[in-house]
């Protein structure tokens, strides 16, 4: 113990700037063990877990160690030297103290920006379509509280009182907010999009006419991408008081992308139906961007002043395959009507030919017809059954929802078959509007 003492002596009876020196290195040393144990220990660690959140937080509170130990270095170190008897030792006090509360403050801060997301996702149901975007309000809130109550304290330790300045500051705060009344509308809805998540960047969104992809939300406005390649930026507080149709939230099931396909085709007087339905069908049961479930369907909706119109009903699995899967479709029908030998009714160049190719034609033709026309009963047959089973199962399932004593799993299963059950039988609904 003596020679411990005799060391504290020799220090201390060293000269003022020797003993900053001291002090100052003694702080580098803390530093750099603290940066060993967090290279060597700590974010070996992190990297060894499966969990992204910790990641995210390591560089933040490493930053935040550094300042820490460092502003602990020189504050032990001016104690130390100069002693508590000093007035400027004593007016630096405060500074000090509101130093470790900010600091506090912002590692709180940045805790919750990440954290929150992860507890949300935890508790939020992975079935359900979610949209990511910026900081929700929730988050905005609470970190805004954190840096209030953060603020507070380190201007209490100043001797500055908080709701004082704010009080000077509500007249010209007034004058600022009825000045800036449309772009601070713009503000409060942009946290007010954050938090209904109506679209996320990447979706295609319908909203007063204009249709296109959601390029980024902003503070003040929405940008969104048509397809003739043009940016409309629509302010923050219209697309609140607007109705916004998002086609990434399509199909009914909750699948995000997922949208139908409705395509209208006239065909003449004299094409037999069953033949023409059937040879619709056949081509959009071939089609690579049509899905298989739910199965295409083609119904007869109108009898025309020159045409028979067939409505074709489909899902595309990605909306952006819709103009593409249009594109084959019709494509291939006009080839496959030709083929046929089906008349669509609108002027177009006809090759003539001999009698022996038109009666060839009529006979294949006729052969296509009987064919067609026994293909589609059995295909009736079945879009019969399974519209009355939808219409089955959706009485059972709305009955099984008027039970009180159903858990809210089992009846969130129950909604999405009913919602799936409704998009069969809504899907032919749809193109009569």
């Amino acid at each position: 113990m003596s020679q411990i003492d005799d060391a504290i002596n020799w220090l201390n009876d060293l000269d003022t700037w020797a003993q900053w020196c001291v002090g100052l290195t003694a702080t580098l040393l803390v530093l750099g063990i603290f940066r060993l144990i967090l290279k060597s220990v700590i974010l070996d660690f992190v990297k060894r877990t499966p969990f992204e959140w910790d990641d995210k937080l390591y560089k933040p509170v490493s930053k935040r160690g550094y300042i820490f130990l460092s502003i602990v270095g020189f504050q032990t170190t001016m104690k130390w030297v100069h002693g508590d008897g000093f007035s400027w030792v004593v007016s630096l006090e405060p500074f000090f103290q509101a130093s470790y509360v900010l600091l506090s403050t912002s590692l709180v801060s940045v805790a919750l920006k990440i954290m929150i997301p992860v507890v949300m996702e935890r508790f939020s149901d992975p079935s359900s379509v979610t949209v990511s975007g910026s900081n929700s309000l929730i988050i905005f809130i609470l970190r805004a509280a954190v840096w209030f109550g953060g603020l507070y304290l380190a201007f209490s330790e100043l001797g500055i009182e908080l709701f004082g300045v704010l009080a000077s500051l509500a007249v010209f705060s007034l004058i600022i907010g009825l000045a800036m009344q449309q772009t601070l509308g713009n503000i409060v809805n942009s946290f007010m999009l954050a938090l209904d998540q109506p679209f996320e960047v990447g979706d295609r969104i319908e909203v007063e006419g204009s249709l296109g992809s959601v390029v980024s939300v902003g503070i003040l406005s929405t940008k969104i991408l048509t397809h003739e390649e043009n940016l409309v930026v629509i302010p923050n507080n219209s697309l609140v008081n607007s109705t916004v149709i998002n086609h990434a939230r399509g199909g009914g099931d909750g699948k995000g992308r997922r949208i139908s396909l409705v395509q209208d085709i006239g065909v003449g007087y004299s094409e037999d139906i069953d033949h023409v339905k059937y040879t619709i069908l056949k081509l959009m049961r071939e089609c690579p961007y049509v899905l298989d479930k739910p199965e295409p369907r083609v119904l007869l909706i109108e009898l025309g002043d020159f045409a028979k119109v067939f409505r074709m009903f489909g899902w595309v699995e990605d909306y952006s395959d819709e103009y593409v899967a249009r594109d084959w479709l019709l494509k291939n029908l006009d080839e496959r009507f030709d083929d046929e030998g089906i008349e669509i009714p609108y002027p177009k160049s006809v090759e003539l030919r001999g009698d022996e190719d038109s009666s060839y034609n009529k006979n294949h033709k006729k052969a296509s017809i009987t064919k067609a026309k026994l293909q589609m009963v059995k295909e009736d047959k079945q879009l019969a059954k399974e519209r009355a089973r939808a219409k089955e199962e959706i009485e059972v399932i709305n009955e099984k929802l008027k039970d009180p004593d159903l858990d809210g799993k089992e009846k969130q299963t129950l909604e999405e078959d009913l919602r799936e059950l409704q998009s069969i039988l809504g899907m032919f609904e749809a193109g009569d509007d």
